[in-house]
């Protein structure tokens, strides 16, 4: 009877070891994987962080050339505002090519 409560006392504590061990286990490779996953997330941040900044750089050169875009069209308007006015309130026109003379400097020889 006493051998086999021997037997039994070292069957139960070899079963609680190897419990132990696949406890621990489990548990290690649970902090393993968690582990990888912190180093993934922070990967991917990271590239969505460099794809965020050369979207930001991206507008920020589309916004500088809508800029000058504007600034070209307002240019043009005012020309065409100039010309209306010339005509309009001071009563300015292109002559006509007969009343249109053409002078031309004489050329010097090159010494």
């Amino acid at each position: 009877m006493k051998a086999e409560s021997v037997e039994e006392q070292i069957s139960t504590t070899d079963r609680l070891a190897r419990n132990k061990i696949i406890a621990y286990s489990i548990l290690a490779l649970l902090v393993l994987s968690s582990a990888f996953m912190v180093v993934y997330q922070v990967y991917l941040y990271r590239h969505d962080f460099r794809e965020f900044n050369t979207h930001m750089r991206d507008r920020e050169d589309i916004n500088a050339e809508w800029g000058r875009l504007l600034i070209e069209q307002q240019t043009f308007g005012a020309t065409a505002q100039i010309g209306t006015r010339a005509v309009t309130q001071l009563r300015m026109y292109s002559p006509p090519t007969a009343q249109t003379a053409v002078i031309s400097l004489p050329t010097t020889p090159a010494k």
